[in-house]
Order: structure tokens, then sequence, then C-alpha cells
């Protein structure tokens, strides 16, 4: 189940079509946080804040979803705690697709924003936690890890290996399996912490 905190307490079409067991409300109960997969956390909530530190504390993975998404209130969001940040309007595949990397413990930010978090990474700053190296991957999956590394979208990856799009997220898959990586973060932070193509 999937629990919607939103101001009014409706749940938007989109919603109810990525999550047909969707529920909403204005507060979050105990029992509501229990038995949702993932809570979502409208920006515009009235007690938006403190709603914040209350689904911190009850360890219930969440997502902020923004009618206005902006790169500032995405770092705070995930500063206060939040696995994800996406803009309420998103289709709702892409809404499941959110649901499922905060669900199986990953990170979920729009592409922009990803792209300009693993820009901002240090090189080599991180160096101490690489455990192991790139060597499990072939290369296309090793040239698909430096361009991700190097914040391009799956598109621009597809553009500059000429795959397509769908190759470029078999590889992921691949990549992450062969690593033990969650998400696209963390690939980059083992990258740029000193795994070579």
């Amino acid at each position: 189940m999937h629990f919607f905190l939103t101001a009014d307490g409706r749940i938007q079409p989109r919603w109810r079509e990525a999550f047909p067991d969707a529920v909403a409300g204005v507060a979050a109960t105990a029992e509501l946080l229990a038995a949702a997969a993932v809570v979502w956390l409208s920006e515009g909530h009235p007690r938006h804040s403190a709603l914040l530190a209350e689904l911190r504390q009850s360890g219930r993975p969440f997502v902020v979803i923004s009618p206005t998404p902006r790169q500032e209130a995405a770092l705070a969001a995930l500063a206060a705690g939040a696995r994800g940040y996406c803009h309420a309007l998103a289709t709702p595949e892409m809404l499941r697709d959110v649901a499922a990397a905060v669900s199986h413990g990953g990170l979920w930010v729009g592409p922009e924003l990803m792209s300009r978090l693993i820009q901002s990474l240090p090189s080599q700053a991180l160096s101490a936690t690489w455990d192991g190296d790139l060597a499990p991957l072939t290369e296309r999956e090793r040239e698909t890890a430096q361009h991700v590394a190097q914040g391009l979208s799956n598109k621009e990856i597809a553009r500059r290996l000429d795959i397509t799009e769908r190759t470029v997220k078999a590889h992921l898959s691949a990549i992450f399996a062969k690593l033990g990586l969650r998400d696209r973060l963390q690939l980059a932070l083992r990258f740029k912490a000193g795994g070579k193509p």
C-alpha cells in the first residue's frame, strides 16, 4: 500500500493509476505508516516540515512530491531523510520506478539533479571506501559506468555509445548486480572512489 500525505487528503488520478491500492490523508497514523510500502509527502502540505521530521523518525521510506520541483527543495528533502524527490505530475510509470528504487533501498531524484549531484562529487576524496574494482564488468558496462560517473543521463549515454536506452538500462542492471549496488549515485560514488575502467 502507498500512502499519500496531501494538503486536502485526496489522491490525483495519476497516483491512483500508478498504485491502485493507494490511500491518502492529511495526517499519518502509526498504523498507516506501518502498512505503507512507501509514503509520499506533498511539498504543499501545510505541515510539511513537521511531517518530514515525523517520517524520518518512523523509519518508513518516503518520497517528497512537488508541483514545482526545485533543486534546493530536493536537497533539503534528502537532507531531512527522504529517499526520493519527484514531480507531483510524474507519469504513473515514473512513479512506479520511483517506488521500486526507494523500496529496494535506493535513492531517487530527477535526472537533472542526479547529474548535478554526481558531477559535484570529488574524484579522489572517497578512495578509502572502494573495496573492489570494475573488473567483473564487460567493456561496454565499464564505458556505461564511466558515463554514469560523469553524470550523463541514459539518453546521453545511449547517444554516446550508439546504443538504445533500453540497452543502457540493461547494462545498468548488470552493473548494479555485479557490483552489489542499488542505484546510479552509489555507482558514481564507487567509480569516483577508485574504480578504474
